[in-house]
């Protein structure tokens, strides 16, 4: 596999000719992150060995279909981070994706490319897969809207699993208007009428920015957030502590990818980059009994957040710690700011619940999101609720 310039977004593979139907995604062009299948062509997931051994698909991803099926006219794979097992956009295999929006900073992953692709305007709608927070972290660093969707609402069917406990399709979009009309053709309506209108906070979460400067940039996005929602009260924090969480959200990870890859990691050396080789070596060593503990941890907050949040309620909180990390960063500082931002992404993703990052701010003369996290099926009340809150700011 090779890069196609410009931005080390898009891959350069052989074209294909794909069918786009005739609807509301007309006139729209789609990138696909490369662990969907596409008809025609290989899912190379990141990895060089994978690639070789992958043969053509012979269906596309039903997802990525009906983009297809509503209008959407396919451009090409985008760059993924290896096995869509990273959150920084930095696979050690083939040249980075440019952020658009931030040149000398991280595009975010494992969704690289298609954020990427995105924001630099190579493409309208791009697919991506959020796990640990592999929509919302490029999206906040890119400045894009990113939804990661309520788990098990969108198939992934003809995806490369990561953790399919914790694996959601998700995917990015020019602008909010054109966000919505692929959630709707994706999500169709939620499961009620959900009215979010009871915002919470969590002052912990709040305590894992970065820097002073990180905080005011938060301050002003909650000034308009509230000017719609009110004031944000209070809430408990869970009876499991941030750590413990962390360590429920990495060990079920952990378990699971090992599950769905290690027998094809054990077979030889499949020169893993650093990091992504560093945590299936982890995830190897964790045994059923720690992971049906951790199961049963996740199943106890989840029943919290869902009782804190009922069907009115919406958590605000900082989508990351702060502005993506300078591409220069020493390995071993991106690797502490993964672990910050995992302790604010884990939120959504050890519940299942949906959250939406919306690109209001800026800090260090970089894109800054703003999340808003709702109750289980609420995605396309959020992504109305991001509208109207975005709409409100380019006024």
């Amino acid at each position: 596999m090779t890069i196609s310039k410009p931005l080390n977004a898009l891959l350069d593979l052989p074209s294909v000719n794909l069918v786009s139907g005739d609807g509301p995604l007309s006139g729209e062009t789609l990138a696909v992150k490369d662990i969907f299948d596409v008809a025609g062509l290989p899912t190379g997931c990141g990895n060089r060995q994978k690639q070789a051994e992958s043969p053509n698909a012979i269906t596309t991803a039903p997802a990525v279909q009906k983009l297809l099926d509503a209008g959407a006219t396919f451009i090409g794979k985008t760059q993924t981070d290896e096995l869509a097992f990273s959150l920084m956009g930095q696979n050690a295999h083939y040249p980075h994706p440019i952020n658009p929006n931030a040149p000398d900073r991280v595009t975010g992953g494992s969704s690289s490319g298609s954020a990427s692709a995105v924001a630099g305007g190579l493409a309208s709608i791009a697919t991506g897969t959020d796990t640990g927070g592999s929509i919302r972290a490029p999206a906040s660093f890119c400045g894009l809207v990113g939804l990661r969707i309520s788990h098990g609402r969108i198939s992934l069917e003809g995806t490369m699993p990561l953790a399919p406990s914790l694996d959601t399709f998700g995917w990015f979009a020019r602008d909010i208007e054109l966000y919505e009309k692929v959630g709707n053709v994706l999500l169709g309506q939620d499961i009620s009428d959900f009215k979010l209108k009871r915002p919470l906070f969590i002052p912990l979460l709040e305590h894992l920015l970065v820097g002073e400067a990180e905080d005011a940039a938060y301050r002003q996005m909650y000034k308009l957030v509230a000017g719609h929602l009110g004031h944000a009260r209070s809430a408990r924090q869970s009876t499991a502590s941030m750590d413990d969480l962390y360590l429920c959200f990495r060990q079920i990870q952990g378990f699971e990818a090992w599950a769905a890859h290690g027998a094809w990691l054990s077979e030889k050396n499949r020169g893993l980059g650093p990091g992504v080789k560093e945590r299936f070596e982890y995830a190897a060593a964790i045994d059923l009994d720690t992971y049906q503990a951790q199961v049963k941890r996740r199943a106890l907050f989840t029943r919290e957040l869902a009782d804190l949040l009922q069907d009115d309620g919406v958590l605000v909180m900082p989508t990351v710690p702060g502005a993506a990390p300078l591409a220069a960063t020493p390995f071993g500082d991106i690797q502490a700011y993964r672990e910050q931002a995992l302790r604010l992404l884990m939120i959504s993703g050890l519940s299942g619940f949906p959250q939406i990052t919306l690109p209001l701010g800026q800090v260090h003369g970089a894109p800054f999101g703003f999340s808003l996290l709702g109750p289980k099926g609420s995605d396309m009340a959020l992504i109305r609720l991001g509208r109207t809150i975005l709409q409100s700011k380019a006024h």
